[in-house]
């Protein structure tokens, strides 16, 4: 285990690295002029010039806020799987984004959505209703877990959709946000959401090593001491915010829970705590990587980064399904 400890700390920083590189791309790329010479003097000598306002106040916060929703995303996704010892379990296949999803909808047509902290509230709510639901159906049985949470994706999604068609008016500035995308975002107020996947991260990381004892089996974890029930709370607690924030903000983005954690579980070699930092920095590659694809893809607009991720994650749910079977689910 100590032999393991520099190839993980290697592995940390270059994915630090790649994700600062990535970064820096997504501050130079975009509508406008404002090339890679802009971007660096926007940033480090701010003369208030055109390309110098698209670069701090369009691109940074978007920059930001994509690394905040990768974050969020894929380590969503790492406790939910570890949870579960679910390898299909995410956000997007749960219901969880569509729960969310489903309740800023119905505020936002009963007239509740106008603020950030009311459509964080509704997201959350929304958000938390829907893990019980699905897990409650399915802890006992992954494949149970996993159909549930389609089946209420399916039943949310289109709820939603009748609300947006029966009240075209109330939901007109809220028909944007029903497709996952960043652009657009970094207007509005992003400081309680971003605060809220702030913590949320934290705690993973403080739960990280209880929870790896959870993860060898409810029987295992209490012979070793483990409180099960509280362990289980939290998770399930900490996964809500993370997914509920991220909806809240950029709406429903699917497959980074899923990949984020395949991705990151060979080079944590079983240990969770790794595990989470490594999906707290590989989420946010994933979805600025994603991001810049989505600008570059049309030459007249962009593409929501929800299609991006999708387009990507389609082949990545059938590799994890070929690898581990329906007989391990």
């Amino acid at each position: 285990m100590t032999g393991d400890l520099p190839r993980r700390v290697v592995f940390l920083l270059a994915s630090v690295l790649v994700l600062a590189a990535l970064a820096f791309a997504s501050v130079c790329v975009g509508a406008g002029r404002a090339g890679p010479g802009a971007a660096w003097e926007a940033l480090t000598a701010y003369a208030g010039t055109d390309e110098h306002v698209i670069v701090r106040d369009i691109r940074v916060p978007r920059t930001i806020l994509a690394v905040f929703v990768g974050a969020a995303l894929g380590t969503s996704g790492a406790l939910i799987q570890t949870l579960t010892r679910n390898p299909l379990a995410e956000p997007g296949i749960l219901g969880v984004n569509a729960g969310a999803g489903f309740a800023i909808t119905l505020g936002a047509a009963a007239g509740f959505a106008a603020s950030p902290s009311a459509r964080l509230a509704l997201a959350l709510a929304g958000a938390g209703i829907a893990m019980l639901i699905v897990y409650g159906v399915g802890r006992t049985f992954p494949l149970r877990l996993v159909l549930a949470g389609v089946a209420l994706t399916f039943v949310l999604s289109g709820l939603s959709m009748a609300l947006r068609l029966a009240y075209p008016d109330a939901l007109d500035r809220f028909r944007f946000w029903s497709v996952g995308a960043l652009a657009g975002r970094e207007r509005l107020s992003l400081e309680l959401p971003l605060l809220a996947i702030g913590l949320a991260l934290a705690g993973a990381l403080v739960a990280a090593r209880p929870l790896g004892g959870l993860a060898l089996g409810e029987h295992v974890a209490q012979a070793l001491g483990a409180r099960v029930a509280r362990i289980r709370f939290a998770a399930l607690a900490l996964f809500t915010v993370l997914a509920g924030a991220s909806t809240a903000v950029a709406g429903p983005i699917a497959f980074v829970g899923l990949m984020v954690p395949h991705l990151a579980r060979r080079a944590a070699g079983g240990s969770v705590p790794w595990l989470m930092a490594y999906t707290m920095v590989l989420g946010p590659v994933l979805l600025v990587a994603s991001d810049i694809g989505s600008r570059l893809l049309l030459p007249t607009g962009e593409v929501p980064v929800a299609l991006v991720t999708a387009f990507v994650g389609a082949p990545a749910l059938i590799w994890v399904v070929r690898r581990y079977g329906a007989v391990a689910l």
